[in-house]
């Protein structure tokens, strides 16, 4: 342990608590009914001040008036510390106090966040430490020995922009128009193994989504890197795309294993993120699964995500249709 607290103070980022700051942090306190709540409040809102002062020494644009963490209500009756980045997302800031081992991290942030960053503030609150950062949580006591360097936020940020700027335009695809590194199931079974050849034709028999056997259906498929968590192989995801009329189109997913691999990895997640990146639809591989699959229909002009993660390490694609 004493190890543990030793890497986390070499890159831990020091940073002063303003009398600004504090003023704040006092007023929202002083809006909550009980002493605990008022406490709650008056960290949460000390760390989102914090990263904010962080960020913008980046050259990161934040948004405090449009996160909930800023919204008199939903301080009073939820538990939250997020910093909202235009068009980006979110980031829940979360506080923790001196010689604490892990960071409580509230289930209702789990889905609609872009990263989760930890505060360390002293007990004079003048004082405060970015201890690191964490792309995804999926427990209420993340331990601080999880934490990656601050730099790595920065780096995830820069990536979700890059991200954002490459928007998959899916009307295009009727037309023969695909973006890069978008292509076709057989170009991409033909460059994996057999087995990955067996699982992309019997991908081709789908039933039809529209009764209407005419309609022409497109279909193209990504090559998505993991790293070490699906041990350097990388899983396929799969769009297949068919219009239900002019304004509507239907929209199916699939994600599958490559490479030998049979199965996908247990737990892997595909989830489709609305425009405004809460959760609509969301799939998870069990143990013995060769793939997993949504289905969805959307309005010309609509915008969603796909995101595809394991533990905590995630990819997701943007598109528009």
């Amino acid at each position: 342990m004493t190890h543990a607290i030793y890497q986390q103070d070499n890159f831990a980022v020091p940073l002063p608590i303003t009398q600004a700051a504090r003023r704040i942090a006092q007023n929202f306190a002083s809006q909550q009914p009980t002493p605990e709540k008022a406490a709650q409040v008056k960290l949460n809102t000390l760390a989102v001040l914090v990263v904010q002062e962080y960020l913008e020494m980046m050259d990161i644009p934040t948004n405090l008036t449009a996160s909930d963490s800023w919204n008199s209500l939903m301080r009073l009756f939820a538990d939250v510390a997020d910093l909202a980045l235009p068009s980006l997302g979110s980031l829940e800031c979360r506080p923790v106090k001196s010689l604490a081992h892990t960071c409580f991290v509230p289930p209702e942030t789990w889905e609609e966040r872009i990263g989760y960053v930890v505060v360390q503030i002293d007990d004079s609150l003048r004082e405060a430490k970015l201890l690191g950062f964490v792309p995804s949580v999926f427990t209420e006591d993340l331990p601080l020995t999880q934490l990656q360097p601050p730099e790595a936020l920065i780096e995830h940020v820069e990536k979700l922009k890059q991200a954002k700027a490459t928007v998959v335009n899916l009307r295009q695809w009727f037309a023969g128009i695909f973006e890069s590194g978008w292509q076709s199931l057989e170009a991409l079974g033909n460059s994996q193994t057999p087995t990955l050849a067996f699982s992309f034709r019997s991908a081709e028999v789908f039933e039809p989504q529209t009764p209407d056997h005419s309609q022409p259906v497109t279909r193209r498929a990504k090559l998505l890197d993991l790293g070490i968590q699906v041990a350097d192989k990388p899983l396929m995801l799969i769009v297949e795309i068919s219009p239900l009329s002019e304004e509507k189109t239907s929209i199916r997913l699939q994600l599958h294993p490559t490479g030998n691999e049979i199965y996908l990895p247990e737990g892997v997640q595909l989830t489709v993120l609305d425009e405004s990146g809460s959760v609509f639809l969301a799939d998870q591989a069990r143990s013995a699964d060769n793939y997993i699959q949504l289905q969805l229909r959307g309005d010309t002009g609509e915008t969603f995500s796909i995101r595809v993660a394991l533990n905590d390490i995630s990819i997701t694609e943007q598109f528009t249709i």
